[in-house]
Order: structure tokens, then C-alpha cells, then sequence
């Protein structure tokens, strides 16, 4: 049972990311899971029990990109770089700044998938406009895409691992917020070091802003866009009243996306049949049947060997605990995606037996590990798997030994540094 269950999640992973012909990541996620069930690793009780689980996570990502793809259409994100770019008046590195940091709010507020999808093409448009060398432009791109993940700890919202793990074991909105936003500061501040340093040769010191266009040109629809930040002030509001409402997030998501998405069919700017179509409706399908596929480990028992490294990191202290966790998150999410991970190593959490203020080390350890880890591999995310084929389309070829060469340099000292952000939020909070 063992090895023919992980027979089935390596078939599915590697057809997940091979994609032959074009083929949806749904296709082979649905396909491992009903294999799953043929073969009796998993059955019809444990498809309902992670049905259960997920699908908070997975309606809430619907939601959130379809309002990121109607604001994409306002034109809000292109006027919100124009103006970091115009705000560096022409200083390079200020921009590289800028640019990470309007990263790290889209990331927050709309996923590490919607910077992929959406802030990426519109910073590689951005400087393309300024005629930067080719190096110059994939520091732009290349900081782009890794501030897309490492930058999306702080909300439940932020990353469809958070979600996930918040449902799991039962934590409210504003209870993750208040652990997290610190070791967000610590990722955030990391990244920021990291990317300068690794970057450096390749940051303009000046470049030429008259050639940029002026932001409000980038506006296609003024009441929209106005609309569009009181649809942003009942989100952010609406995400911190749902644990005292007692509601799914999805819910409050999806009540947004269904007004926004309303109101953008009566503008003759924005295509809303454009916008549907363009929905990752194929990651609701995705995520129960990698999870599915990924119970079929848990039934056989592979998550007692990542349980046994979780009891010894816990009798080592609680920053072993932080740090091992951590580290055991990020290296599964590099090889078998952050999906499957965070679920797997919930599960091996669940029945450790930790209690107390290690096991919020070990919770909150292991989304840590599974936002930032999967930057070290191009397999590691469904948004850097996105990011890829984003740039590919525009005329950006990243290898993969490129990204891993990069990607390993830039991981692991933010993922210490987020990690030891966390320990010292336990401790002191705790």
C-alpha cells in the first residue's frame, strides 16, 4: 500500500507539472484520485472528509481572482506601478524597493496567485517602457515573482495554503492575523535584503520617467475604479468581521466578487466574459483531487515519519521546533508542491500530540514553510508554475536550473529569518 500510494502521488505530481499537450492540472489530479479509490487507498468517506476541508480554500481563490482580474481590467494595478515608478523619480533602486513592496500588498490582499497572474506582466510592461537591459529586467521579473510568495503569510486570504491550514485546526481571521503580520515583517524585510544583495549588479542607478505613462491614463473606467476601493474597504473589513460572525471566508469573497462582477457588466470598458473565462475554475477541481490523492499517503502511513520529526524537534525547545518544522514544510513543498504539503504535515501536526505553544510553533511553522519553501524549486507552487508560463508567454524563458540556482540562494536565509520572526512572536505574544 505504501509504495503503490506513492506511486500514485509521484504519476500525479509529474503529469501535474509535465502537462503534455496543453493537458489541465485538474485532468491528472482527478485521475490519481479515482485511481486512489479503484485501488482502495483512499475511499468515498475520506473524499468527503477533504471536500470538508478545502473548499473554503478553494471558492475563496475563485473569488479573490476574479475580483483581482476586474481590477486588472480597471486598469487599478497599472495605475498603482505607474505610480511607484513615478514615485522613485527616476532613482533605480527606490523602484526595485517599490516594486517589491507593491508585491507584497497585492499578495496579501489578492494571493500569491494574483501577483503571478496579474502584477508580473504589468511590471515586465513596466520595464520594458524603460529600455533596461536584459539583466535589469529579470531582477524586476525574477523579484516580482519571489515577493509573490515569501510576502504572503499575514491574512488567512493571502495564500490558499493559509486557508487551508486555518480551517484545519479551527483559527479564526484575526487570531492568524495577530500571529503572522510580525513574521510577515521579518519575510518581507528579508526579501528585501536578499533581493538587493543577490541584484545588485543587475538594479539601475537612474533610469528615464518621461517615457512612462501618466497613471490616471491607465484608468478605463473612473466610477469602477472609485467603486473599486469601497469593494476594498468591505473585504478587508468583512475578512476580520467573519470570525466573529462565525462565517467562511469564502462567503464574504464570494458576496464581493458577485457585486463587483455585477456592476463591472454594466461598464463599456471591461469584458466581463473575458473575466469568467479567465477564472481558475480548474483549481476547485485541482485541490480536492491533489488532496484526495495526498490522504492515500496519510492512510498509508507516511505521515507517521514526518510526525516522528516533528516529537524530536519538540524535545529540542521551541525554536528547534520552529526551525525544523520550518525547514521539513519548505523541503516537502520543494519536491511535491505546497498543496499536498501543508496537508500532509497538518495531518502528521494532528496526531503528534504537541499541545501548548509548540504546537502553534509547528501550525504556523508549517505554513511558513510551505509560502516561502516552494520558491526554492519551480515545482514548489501553483503560482510560480502560473509565474513561469506567464513570462514564457511573454517572451521570458526562465530554465529551471536557473530558477533553483537563484531560487535556493534567495529561500533559505528568508526562511530563517521569517522562522526566527515567528519564535520571537510566540514569545513574546505567546
Amino acid at each position: 500500500m505504501v509504495w503503490l500510494s506513492l506511486l500514485i502521488f509521484a504519476g500525479t505530481l509529474i503529469l501535474v507539472v509535465w502537462q503534455p499537450r496543453g493537458l489541465s492540472i485538474g485532468y491528472p489530479a482527478v485521475g490519481g484520485a479515482l485511481l486512489a479509490l479503484a485501488t482502495g487507498i483512499v475511499t468515498m468517506a475520506d473524499v468527503g472528509e477533504v471536500t470538508g476541508i478545502v473548499w473554503n480554500a478553494t471558492i475563496s481563490l475563485v473569488g479573490i481572482i476574479v475580483i483581482s482580474l476586474i481590477l486588472d481590467e480597471i486598469g487599478f494595478f497599472e495605475w498603482s506601478a505607474l505610480h511607484m515608478a513615478r514615485l522613485a523619480k527616476g532613482n533605480g533602486r527606490l523602484m526595485f524597493m517599490y516594486v517589491i513592496l507593491l508585491g507584497t500588498l497585492v499578495s496579501a490582499l489578492f494571493t500569491n496567485d494574483g501577483t503571478a497572474l496579474i502584477l508580473t506582466p504589468i511590471v515586465l510592461a513596466q520595464v520594458r517602457a524603460l529600455k533596461l537591459q536584459p539583466q535589469m529586467v529579470l531582477a524586476f521579473v525574477m523579484a516580482s515573482g519571489f515577493i509573490a510568495d515569501t510576502s504572503s503569510l499575514p491574512f488567512v486570504v493571502s495564500n490558499l495554503v493559509n486557508i487551508v491550514s486555518a480551517d484545519y485546526f479551527g483559527i479564526g481571521f484575526a487570531e492568524y492575523a495577530a500571529r503572522m503580520l510580525l513574521p510577515n515583517l521579518f519575510s518581507v524585510a528579508g526579501s528585501l535584503l536578499v533581493l538587493f544583495l543577490y541584484f545588485r549588479k543587475s538594479i539601475p542607478r537612474r533610469y528615464e520617467t518621461s517615457v512612462l505613462r501618466e497613471p490616471r491614463e491607465a484608468i478605463r473606467d473612473v466610477r469602477m475604479f472609485r467603486l473599486s476601493w469601497l469593494i476594498l474597504a468591505v473585504l478587508l473589513t468583512g475578512f476580520f468581521a467573519s470570525e466573529w460572525l462565525d462565517i467562511p471566508v469564502s462567503l464574504i469573497i464570494t458576496g464581493a466578487a458577485l457585486v463587483f462582477y455585477l456592476t463591472a457588466r454594466r461598464s463599456p470598458a471591461i469584458e466581463t466574459g473575458r473575466i469568467l473565462k479567465g477564472a481558475p475554475w480548474v483549481v476547485v477541481i485541482f485541490s480536492i483531487g491533489m488532496y484526495v490523492v495526498v490522504w492515500g499517503l496519510h492512510n498509508a502511513q507516511l505521515t507517521e515519519v514526518v510526525r516522528g520529526w516533528l516529537e524530536l524537534f519538540a524535545a529540542h525547545g521551541l525554536y528547534a521546533a520552529t526551525l525544523g518544522m520550518g525547514f521539513v514544510a519548505a523541503a516537502l513543498s520543494s519536491l511535491m508542491n505546497n498543496l499536498p504539503t501543508v496537508m500532509f504535515d497538518a495531518l502528521a501536526i494532528q496526531g503528534s500530540g504537541a499541545e501548548g505553544i509548540v504546537r502553534e510553533a509547528l501550525i504556523y511553522a508549517n505554513v511558513i514553510g510551505c509560502d516561502l519553501g516552494p520558491k526554492i524549486t519551480p515545482i514548489g507552487s501553483l503560482a510560480t508554475l502560473l509565474w513561469l508560463h506567464v513570462l514564457n508567454n511573454k517572451g521570458v524563458r526562465i530554465t529551471w536550473g536557473q530558477y533553483f540556482r537563484t531560487g535556493i540562494v534567495l529561500t533559505v536565509p528568508t526562511l530563517f529569518i521569517t522562522l526566527t520572526g515567528l519564535y520571537l512572536t510566540l514569545r513574546i505574544f505567546g
